[in-house]
Protein backbone atom coordinates (compact mmCIF):
# COMPACT_ATOMS: atom_id res chain seq x y z
CA UNK A 1 0.00 0.00 0.00
CA UNK A 2 1.02 3.80 -1.08
CA UNK A 3 1.82 5.46 2.61
CA UNK A 4 3.09 8.25 3.16
CA UNK A 5 6.70 6.84 4.72
CA UNK A 6 7.49 4.77 0.80
CA UNK A 7 6.06 7.89 -0.87
CA UNK A 8 8.67 10.63 1.05
CA UNK A 9 11.34 8.08 0.92
CA UNK A 10 11.05 6.78 -2.63
CA UNK A 11 11.84 10.67 -3.21
CA UNK A 12 14.72 11.24 -0.87
CA UNK A 13 16.07 7.96 -2.10
CA UNK A 14 15.72 9.70 -6.61
CA UNK A 15 16.92 12.36 -4.20
CA UNK A 16 20.41 10.27 -3.33
CA UNK A 17 20.97 8.29 -6.39
CA UNK A 18 20.84 11.76 -8.57
CA UNK A 19 23.57 12.98 -6.30
CA UNK A 20 21.30 14.96 -3.76
CA UNK A 21 21.06 17.89 -6.56
CA UNK A 22 19.18 18.95 -10.01
CA UNK A 23 21.40 19.10 -12.78
CA UNK A 24 21.07 22.47 -14.50
CA UNK A 25 22.92 23.57 -17.38
CA UNK A 26 26.06 25.27 -17.58
CA UNK A 27 26.87 28.90 -17.17
CA UNK A 28 30.47 30.92 -17.06
CA UNK A 29 31.63 31.14 -13.01
CA UNK A 30 30.94 35.25 -13.07
CA UNK A 31 28.62 37.39 -10.96
CA UNK A 32 26.58 37.56 -14.51
CA UNK A 33 26.97 33.38 -14.84
CA UNK A 34 25.80 32.82 -11.13
CA UNK A 35 23.13 35.00 -10.99
CA UNK A 36 21.46 33.89 -14.42
CA UNK A 37 21.89 30.01 -13.02
CA UNK A 38 19.97 30.90 -10.14
CA UNK A 39 17.68 32.85 -12.02
CA UNK A 40 16.71 29.93 -14.39
CA UNK A 41 16.85 27.22 -11.56
CA UNK A 42 13.94 29.41 -9.64
CA UNK A 43 12.08 29.58 -13.09
CA UNK A 44 12.21 26.05 -14.07
CA UNK A 45 11.92 24.28 -10.72
CA UNK A 46 10.35 26.60 -8.08
CA UNK A 47 6.72 25.22 -7.40
CA UNK A 48 5.02 28.14 -5.71
CA UNK A 49 5.88 30.92 -8.37
CA UNK A 50 2.43 31.41 -9.71
CA UNK A 51 0.13 30.14 -6.98
CA UNK A 52 1.98 32.72 -4.65
CA UNK A 53 1.72 35.11 -8.21
CA UNK A 54 5.58 36.43 -8.07
CA UNK A 55 6.37 38.04 -11.44
CA UNK A 56 9.56 35.81 -11.65
CA UNK A 57 10.53 37.93 -15.26
CA UNK A 58 10.25 41.22 -13.51
CA UNK A 59 12.05 40.11 -10.20
CA UNK A 60 14.86 39.01 -13.01
CA UNK A 61 15.03 42.93 -14.49
CA UNK A 62 14.74 44.11 -10.84
CA UNK A 63 17.65 42.27 -9.98
CA UNK A 64 19.84 42.28 -13.41
CA UNK A 65 21.29 45.73 -12.73
CA UNK A 66 23.15 45.38 -9.30
CA UNK A 67 25.58 42.71 -10.66
CA UNK A 68 28.74 43.77 -12.33
CA UNK A 69 31.52 42.27 -13.07
CA UNK A 70 34.32 43.09 -10.59
CA UNK A 71 31.33 42.92 -7.61
CA UNK A 72 32.68 41.10 -4.74
CA UNK A 73 31.71 37.02 -3.05
CA UNK A 74 30.13 39.27 -0.46
CA UNK A 75 28.14 41.48 -2.78
CA UNK A 76 27.14 39.06 -4.83
CA UNK A 77 25.73 36.81 -2.28
CA UNK A 78 23.77 39.66 -0.66
CA UNK A 79 22.06 40.49 -4.14
CA UNK A 80 21.56 36.55 -4.59
CA UNK A 81 19.94 36.04 -1.15
CA UNK A 82 17.66 39.29 -0.98
CA UNK A 83 16.34 38.06 -4.82
CA UNK A 84 15.30 34.97 -3.60
CA UNK A 85 13.72 36.77 -0.47
CA UNK A 86 11.18 37.30 -2.66
CA UNK A 87 9.58 33.97 -2.57
CA UNK A 88 9.02 34.39 0.63
CA UNK A 89 9.70 30.74 1.18
CA UNK A 90 11.36 29.05 4.16
CA UNK A 91 12.43 26.42 2.49
CA UNK A 92 14.59 28.69 0.16
CA UNK A 93 18.40 29.07 0.94
CA UNK A 94 21.49 30.07 -0.32
CA UNK A 95 24.66 28.61 0.90
CA UNK A 96 28.15 29.58 0.76
CA UNK A 97 31.06 28.71 2.71
CA UNK A 98 30.39 31.90 4.80
CA UNK A 99 26.89 32.53 5.10
CA UNK A 100 23.63 31.04 4.38
CA UNK A 101 20.57 33.47 2.78
CA UNK A 102 17.56 32.36 4.26
CA UNK A 103 13.58 33.98 4.97
CA UNK A 104 12.59 34.61 8.49
CA UNK A 105 9.59 36.81 7.90
CA UNK A 106 7.62 34.12 7.83
CA UNK A 107 7.10 33.68 11.51
CA UNK A 108 8.83 36.94 12.63
CA UNK A 109 5.68 38.85 12.01
CA UNK A 110 3.40 36.56 13.99
CA UNK A 111 2.90 36.74 18.37
CA UNK A 112 5.38 34.59 19.55
CA UNK A 113 2.92 32.38 21.77
CA UNK A 114 5.44 30.81 23.23
CA UNK A 115 7.72 30.64 26.32
CA UNK A 116 10.15 28.36 26.76
CA UNK A 117 10.49 28.80 30.43
CA UNK A 118 7.24 28.73 31.22
CA UNK A 119 7.01 25.31 29.11
CA UNK A 120 10.19 24.11 31.60
CA UNK A 121 7.59 24.80 34.49
CA UNK A 122 4.71 22.56 33.26
CA UNK A 123 7.36 19.99 32.36
CA UNK A 124 8.52 20.39 36.27
CA UNK A 125 11.88 18.38 36.71
CA UNK A 126 10.52 15.15 36.87
CA UNK A 127 9.10 14.75 33.24
CA UNK A 128 10.23 11.81 31.43
CA UNK A 129 12.54 11.76 28.37
CA UNK A 130 11.49 9.36 25.05
CA UNK A 131 13.54 10.32 22.31
CA UNK A 132 12.96 13.75 21.34
CA UNK A 133 9.69 13.71 23.51
CA UNK A 134 9.21 15.14 26.61
CA UNK A 135 6.05 14.07 28.69
CA UNK A 136 4.38 14.12 31.99
CA UNK A 137 1.32 13.73 33.80
CA UNK A 138 -0.23 17.41 34.43
CA UNK A 139 -2.15 17.83 38.42
CA UNK A 140 -5.47 17.52 36.71
CA UNK A 141 -4.47 14.07 34.70
CA UNK A 142 -3.92 15.35 31.43
CA UNK A 143 -1.14 14.19 29.70
CA UNK A 144 1.41 16.60 28.24
CA UNK A 145 4.15 15.92 25.49
CA UNK A 146 6.17 18.99 24.15
CA UNK A 147 7.90 17.89 21.37
CA UNK A 148 9.90 20.90 19.75
CA UNK A 149 12.07 19.14 16.82
CA UNK A 150 11.10 16.72 14.25
CA UNK A 151 14.69 16.02 13.58
CA UNK A 152 15.13 14.49 17.04
CA UNK A 153 14.47 10.59 16.34
CA UNK A 154 11.20 8.88 17.82
CA UNK A 155 11.04 5.41 17.35
CA UNK A 156 7.87 3.15 17.63
CA UNK A 157 9.76 1.80 21.21
CA UNK A 158 9.87 5.49 22.47
CA UNK A 159 5.82 6.32 21.48
CA UNK A 160 4.65 2.37 23.41
CA UNK A 161 6.31 3.87 26.37
CA UNK A 162 4.86 7.29 26.30
CA UNK A 163 1.90 6.40 25.44
CA UNK A 164 1.34 3.80 27.60
CA UNK A 165 2.91 6.01 30.48
CA UNK A 166 0.22 8.21 29.82
CA UNK A 167 -2.93 5.62 28.97
CA UNK A 168 -4.03 6.28 32.84
CA UNK A 169 -5.03 10.42 31.66
CA UNK A 170 -8.09 11.77 30.73
CA UNK A 171 -6.96 13.57 27.53
CA UNK A 172 -3.75 14.45 25.86
CA UNK A 173 -1.92 17.59 24.68
CA UNK A 174 0.76 17.54 22.38
CA UNK A 175 2.58 20.27 21.83
CA UNK A 176 4.81 21.45 18.48
CA UNK A 177 4.90 25.33 19.33
CA UNK A 178 8.30 26.11 18.12
CA UNK A 179 9.14 23.35 16.05
CA UNK A 180 10.66 24.04 12.89
CA UNK A 181 10.39 20.83 11.14
CA UNK A 182 12.40 18.20 10.94
CA UNK A 183 12.13 14.21 9.35
CA UNK A 184 8.84 13.77 7.73
CA UNK A 185 8.69 9.97 8.50
CA UNK A 186 8.85 10.80 12.34
CA UNK A 187 5.50 13.22 11.34
CA UNK A 188 3.69 10.13 10.23
CA UNK A 189 5.36 7.91 13.10
CA UNK A 190 3.79 9.51 15.78
CA UNK A 191 0.38 10.64 13.88
CA UNK A 192 -0.34 6.89 12.77
CA UNK A 193 -0.76 6.62 17.02
CA UNK A 194 -4.02 8.70 16.23
CA UNK A 195 -5.98 6.83 13.76
CA UNK A 196 -7.64 3.04 13.58
CA UNK A 197 -8.45 3.43 9.96
CA UNK A 198 -6.27 4.46 6.97
CA UNK A 199 -7.34 7.98 5.81
CA UNK A 200 -6.43 10.48 3.36
CA UNK A 201 -4.36 13.40 4.64
CA UNK A 202 -3.17 14.89 1.24
CA UNK A 203 -2.04 15.19 -1.91
CA UNK A 204 1.51 15.79 -3.61
CA UNK A 205 2.54 16.50 -7.28
CA UNK A 206 5.54 16.96 -8.87
CA UNK A 207 7.23 19.27 -11.36
CA UNK A 208 7.18 17.76 -15.02
CA UNK A 209 8.31 20.55 -17.05
CA UNK A 210 9.97 23.85 -17.12
CA UNK A 211 6.58 25.72 -17.10
CA UNK A 212 5.13 27.37 -14.07
CA UNK A 213 2.30 25.02 -14.25
CA UNK A 214 4.11 21.89 -15.21
CA UNK A 215 3.22 19.45 -12.56
CA UNK A 216 2.16 15.98 -12.73
CA UNK A 217 -1.55 14.84 -11.42
CA UNK A 218 -1.97 15.27 -7.65
CA UNK A 219 -0.86 11.37 -6.12
CA UNK A 220 -3.12 10.52 -2.90
CA UNK A 221 -1.08 10.80 0.44
CA UNK A 222 -2.52 8.20 3.29
CA UNK A 223 -1.53 7.84 6.91
CA UNK A 224 -1.49 3.97 7.70
CA UNK A 225 -2.80 3.17 11.52
CA UNK A 226 0.17 2.12 13.24
CA UNK A 227 0.30 -1.90 14.13
CA UNK A 228 1.21 -0.61 18.01
CA UNK A 229 -0.21 1.00 20.79
CA UNK A 230 -2.91 3.74 19.58
CA UNK A 231 -4.41 6.72 21.38
CA UNK A 232 -8.37 6.78 21.75
CA UNK A 233 -9.20 9.63 23.51
CA UNK A 234 -9.65 13.23 23.09
CA UNK A 235 -6.20 15.11 21.98
CA UNK A 236 -4.93 18.69 21.36
CA UNK A 237 -2.60 20.12 19.36
CA UNK A 238 -1.13 23.15 20.14
CA UNK A 239 0.58 25.33 17.52
CA UNK A 240 2.34 28.04 16.48
CA UNK A 241 3.49 30.75 13.94
CA UNK A 242 6.70 28.78 14.44
CA UNK A 243 5.46 25.64 13.48
CA UNK A 244 7.43 24.46 10.16
CA UNK A 245 7.69 22.14 7.20
CA UNK A 246 7.39 18.71 8.78
CA UNK A 247 5.51 20.24 11.94
CA UNK A 248 3.23 21.55 8.98
CA UNK A 249 2.78 18.01 7.76
CA UNK A 250 2.09 16.89 10.90
CA UNK A 251 -0.47 19.20 12.23
CA UNK A 252 -2.25 18.91 8.17
CA UNK A 253 -2.09 15.06 9.33
CA UNK A 254 -3.75 15.15 12.81
CA UNK A 255 -6.15 17.49 11.52
CA UNK A 256 -8.17 15.35 9.62
CA UNK A 257 -8.45 12.71 12.92
CA UNK A 258 -11.53 12.32 14.40
CA UNK A 259 -10.95 13.21 18.44
CA UNK A 260 -7.99 15.96 17.98
CA UNK A 261 -8.30 19.67 18.05
CA UNK A 262 -5.94 22.88 16.68
CA UNK A 263 -5.42 24.89 19.43
CA UNK A 264 -3.05 28.48 18.78
CA UNK A 265 -2.31 30.00 16.01
CA UNK A 266 -1.50 29.31 12.17
CA UNK A 267 0.77 26.99 11.56
CA UNK A 268 4.18 28.71 9.43
CA UNK A 269 3.47 26.55 6.34
CA UNK A 270 6.67 25.55 4.82
CA UNK A 271 4.63 22.53 2.35
CA UNK A 272 7.26 22.43 -0.79
CA UNK A 273 9.47 18.99 -0.34
CA UNK A 274 12.48 20.89 -0.78
CA UNK A 275 15.14 20.01 -3.33
CA UNK A 276 19.01 21.49 -4.05
CA UNK A 277 20.97 22.30 -6.71
CA UNK A 278 24.07 24.27 -7.29
CA UNK A 279 25.85 26.95 -9.00
CA UNK A 280 28.49 27.79 -11.12
CA UNK A 281 30.75 29.18 -8.08
CA UNK A 282 29.63 26.00 -6.01
CA UNK A 283 27.17 27.96 -3.88
CA UNK A 284 24.44 25.61 -3.38
CA UNK A 285 21.08 26.23 -3.57
CA UNK A 286 17.49 24.74 -1.59
CA UNK A 287 13.97 25.48 -2.95
CA UNK A 288 10.47 23.91 -2.90
CA UNK A 289 9.92 21.97 -6.31
CA UNK A 290 7.09 19.70 -4.94
CA UNK A 291 3.85 20.86 -3.51
CA UNK A 292 1.68 19.04 -0.68
CA UNK A 293 -2.09 19.75 -0.54
CA UNK A 294 -4.32 19.26 2.17
CA UNK A 295 -7.01 16.42 1.71
CA UNK A 296 -9.48 19.19 -0.01
CA UNK A 297 -6.56 19.65 -2.60
CA UNK A 298 -5.62 23.23 -1.50
CA UNK A 299 -2.69 24.99 -0.56
CA UNK A 300 -0.89 24.98 2.83
CA UNK A 301 2.05 26.23 1.66
CA UNK A 302 1.25 29.71 3.66
CA UNK A 303 -0.04 27.58 7.15
CA UNK A 304 -3.22 25.70 8.78
CA UNK A 305 -5.65 27.40 11.14
CA UNK A 306 -6.75 26.24 14.16
CA UNK A 307 -9.66 25.30 14.91
CA UNK A 308 -9.77 27.59 18.21
CA UNK A 309 -7.20 30.83 17.81
CA UNK A 310 -6.07 32.11 20.64
CA UNK A 311 -3.08 33.99 21.67
CA UNK A 312 -0.58 34.20 25.09
CA UNK A 313 -2.14 36.85 27.15
CA UNK A 314 0.61 38.83 28.92
CA UNK A 315 -1.28 38.92 32.29
CA UNK A 316 -1.23 35.10 32.36
CA UNK A 317 2.29 34.90 30.90
CA UNK A 318 3.45 37.32 33.83
CA UNK A 319 2.40 35.20 36.36
CA UNK A 320 3.85 31.82 34.83
CA UNK A 321 0.56 30.63 33.05
CA UNK A 322 0.50 29.55 29.58
CA UNK A 323 -2.77 30.44 27.76
CA UNK A 324 -2.82 27.73 25.38
CA UNK A 325 -2.07 24.69 27.54
CA UNK A 326 -4.62 26.32 30.04
CA UNK A 327 -7.34 26.26 27.66
CA UNK A 328 -6.48 22.97 25.84
CA UNK A 329 -7.07 21.76 29.60
CA UNK A 330 -10.44 23.20 29.64
CA UNK A 331 -10.92 21.54 26.44
CA UNK A 332 -10.28 17.93 27.26
CA UNK A 333 -11.45 18.41 30.84
CA UNK A 334 -14.92 19.49 29.39
CA UNK A 335 -14.79 16.26 26.91
CA UNK A 336 -14.93 18.72 23.86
Amino acid sequence: MKTRYTLYSLLLSLLVLAGGCIREEEFDNTPQGNFEALWKIIDEQYCFLDYKQIDWDAIHDKYQPLITSDMSNDGLFEVLGNMLAELKDGHVNLYSASNTARYWDWYLDYPRNFDEAIIEQYLGRDYRISGGMKYRILDDNIGYIYYGDFSSGVGDGNLDEALSYLSICNGLIIDVRNNGGGNLTYASRIAARFTNERVLTGYIQHKTGKGHNDFSDPEPIYLEPSNSIRWQKQTVVLTNRHAYSATNDFVNSMSVLPGVTLVGDKTGGGSGLPFSSELPNGWAVRFSASPHLNAQMEQIEFGIDPDIHIDMDEADQSKGIDTLIERARQLLKSGQ
